[in-house]
């Protein structure tokens, strides 16, 4: 793989050059690495750590942090090229799944199984379902929506952004549950939506990636998912497989009425089958 930094290897010590390669291997970890963690794993002191940063041109490892992050535009091209910086050409799948398996072991960590047995309850509960899912989570969305609406579930897609999104906010009532995805930041569609919600006591179920947020006080519940840090480009592997957690898990909740639509469904289907192939 490229090296991600200028290293003046004559100047640096057999220490400074271990610590110069884990973080050329673990520039992604660096924002969240303290020097007793970069020390533990070298197996090195702390002074040896501490003196590394003025080896190369720091004040200290709080300086490099953050020189990296100002170097580390969050720009999709930027995302698109840390990607590739990452994953080696030769096992690309290989190498995404193996990514893929470390954000979902990362979302297992950090979801709420609390609120997760909360949300299914919450819909399996709801007069109606509402979903806001803009941007590259409408496929996530539509995904939910497909599923449930097969489950014979009431459930309505919400425009993206704009003035639309006024039509339907005289439609969520209290005992409807809306359903929000939230990457990275809180746009002003989202804070309208759980600020109504909660105004009405509509419950509102928030899937986000971020585990300090605003999103995170106003909504009801909130469900993570990690997508990868802010400046890599964002996987949707571990998103999808909670949307698909929720969705079986909402179907075991309520397996009767769940087998009994899907049949009905199918037989919907065989009768009106000349009319509308599949």
């Amino acid at each position: 793989m490229e090296k991600k930094f200028e290293w003046n290897l004559a100047e640096l010590s057999s220490n400074q050059k271990k610590i110069a390669d884990f973080i050329e291997k673990n520039s992604a970890r660096m924002p969240l690495l303290t020097e007793q963690d970069i020390a533990t794993e070298l197996q090195i002191s702390i002074a040896s750590v501490s003196r590394f940063w003025k080896a190369v041109g720091y004040k200290n490892l709080k300086d490099f942090k953050l020189a990296l992050m100002e170097e580390r535009d969050v720009s999709p091209a930027n995302k698109m090229r840390n990607m590739l910086n990452k994953v080696e050409a030769d096992d690309l799948p290989g190498n995404m799944m193996e990514l893929g398996v470390q954000y979902l072991n990362e979302t297992a960590a950090e979801l709420s199984r609390e609120h997760f047995q909360l949300a299914v309850e919450a819909i399996n509960a709801a007069r109606h379902l509402y979903v806001y899912a803009p941007g590259p989570s409408e496929g996530l969305g539509s995904l939910l929506r497909f599923r449930l609406m097969r489950f014979g579930y009431a459930i309505q897609s919400l425009p993206k952004s704009g003035r639309e999104l006024y039509e339907y906010l005289p439609l969520l009532q209290q005992g409807d549950v809306v359903i929000i995805f939230g990457f990275v930041n809180m746009n002003q569609e989202i804070k309208v939506l759980l600020e109504r919600a909660k105004s009405i006591g509509c419950t509102s179920i928030l899937i986000t990636d971020v585990l300090v947020s605003d999103m995170l006080a106003n909504a009801d519940l909130s469900l993570y998912a990690f997508r990868g840090q802010m400046w890599e480009f964002h996987s949707m592997v571990a998103p999808t497989a909670l949307v698909e957690s929720l969705i079986v898990a909402v179907g075991m909740n309520n397996k009767e009425a769940t087998l009994k639509n899907l049949e009905q469904f199918n037989a919907l289907r065989k009768q009106y089958s000349a009319y509308l192939p599949k």
